[in-house]
C-alpha cells in the first residue's frame, strides 16, 4: 500500500490493555482501523508505540505509521461494580500535524481517535473538511493520582467542533451529563451519544434520535464506541443516509462484544446479515423502515 492514498486513517495511540495477568492490544484507533478495514476498506494508523507493541498480530493490509517512543501507552483495568476504573502506567508520544504523511491527506475517511488528549486538534487541518469523524473521549480524559483515569472537560472544543464533519461519544465520557455534549452535537452535521446495551441518540443537524440497540450476548464492551464510530463513518460516506448508517453501526458495535478485544468486529457480510435482522426485528414491533424513533 506504500505510496496510495488510504481510504480510512485512525490517528491515536494503539495501547497495551491489562487486564488481571491478561495484556492485550487496543486502542481507539486500532478497533477502527479494523472495523473499516473489515467492512471493506484500505486502512491505515498514524500512532505512536514502543517497542512492545505486538505491530505483527495487526491484519497485515492495515499500514501503520508509528512515532518511536520510549513506552506504549498501557492502560490497567480495575475490577468493579459499574463503570471500569483505570490507570496508565506509561504513554507514548503526541501526535501533531506535521507527523501525517502528505500521501494520506486525501483519505476518504479520517477518525480522530484520542484515548488521552495524544492527538493535536490542529491534525484536522491535514484533511479535507468534511471527511473528519472525531471520537472525542480521549478529550474528555486527565490522569489523577498514581495515574489513574480522571474525567475532565473538554478544555479546547472549537477547533475540532468548527472542523468535524461528525463527533462521537458515550454517556459514560461525559458522566452521564449530556447538556454540554448536546452543545457540541449542535455545531456538527452528525453525531452520536452511545450508551452500551441501551443503544445510543443521533444527532442530526442538531435534532436527536433513539438508536434501538441490538441484542447482544456482552463479553468484552472494550471498544465497542469506537467501532460505532468508525462503522458510522464508513457506512455514511457509502450511502449518504445517516439513519441507515447508525442502524449500521449499532449492529457493528454489537457484534463486537460478543468476543474478547476486536476479534468480534464483523466484516461485510455478517454485518449485513446482522443489519437485515435488526430491521425485521424493528418491523415486528411496529416500527418500520427506520432504526430510530
Amino acid at each position: 500500500m506504500a505510496g496510495l492514498t488510504p481510504e480510512f486513517v485512525a490517528i491515536g495511540h494503539v495501547t497495551l490493555d491489562r487486564f488481571g495477568d491478561a495484556v492485550r492490544p487496543g486502542g481507539a484507533a486500532l478497533y477502527a482501523a479494523v472495523t473499516a478495514h473489515r467492512l471493506g476498506l484500505s486502512a491505515a494508523i498514524l500512532t505512536s508505540h514502543g517497542d512492545d507493541f505486538p505491530l505483527e498480530i495487526l491484519p497485515p493490509q492495515i499500514e501503520v505509521v508509528s512515532l518511536e517512543a520510549a513506552e506504549t501507552t498501557c492502560f490497567e483495568y480495575e475490577a468493579g461494580d459499574g463503570e471500569r476504573a483505570m490507570r496508565v502506567s506509561a504513554a507514548a508520544r503526541r501526535l501533531g500535524v506535521g507527523d501525517v504523511p502528505e500521501d494520506w491527506r486525501g483519505a476518504d475517511i479520517v477518525m480522530l481517535s484520542p484515548v488521552l488528549d495524544e492527538v493535536d486538534p490542529l491534525v484536522i487541518t491535514a484533511f479535507a473538511e468534511g471527511s473528519v469523524g472525531a471520537g472525542v473521549q480521549g478529550y474528555l480524559r486527565a490522569l489523577g493520582p498514581h495515574g489513574r483515569v480522571v474525567a475532565r472537560s473538554w478544555e479546547s472544543p472549537d477547533f475540532v467542533l468548527d472542523h468535524a464533519q461528525a463527533v462521537f461519544l458515550s454517556l459514560e465520557d461525559v458522566s452521564h451529563d449530556v447538556s454540554e455534549a448536546v452543545e457540541w452535537l449542535q455545531r456538527v452535521p452528525v453525531g452520536a451519544v452511545t450508551d452500551g446495551r441501551r443503544g445510543a441518540h443521533l444527532y442530526v443537524n442538531g435534532e436527536r434520535y433513539r438508536v434501538r440497540p441490538r441484542r447482544a450476548r456482552e463479553v468484552d464492551p472494550t471498544g465497542a464506541g469506537d467501532v460505532f464510530a468508525a462503522a458510522f463513518m464508513v457506512e455514511y460516506r457509502r450511502q449518504g443516509d445517516p439513519w441507515e448508517a447508525a442502524a449500521a453501526a449499532a449492529c457493528a458495535a454489537a457484534l463486537s462484544v460478543e468476543t474478547e478485544g476486536w476479534m468480534g468486529i464483523p466484516d461485510r457480510p455478517h454485518l449485513e446479515a446482522a443489519l437485515a435482522d435488526y430491521h425485521r426485528v424493528l418491523e415486528q414491533d411496529s416500527r418500520p423502515g427506520s432504526a430510530l424513533s
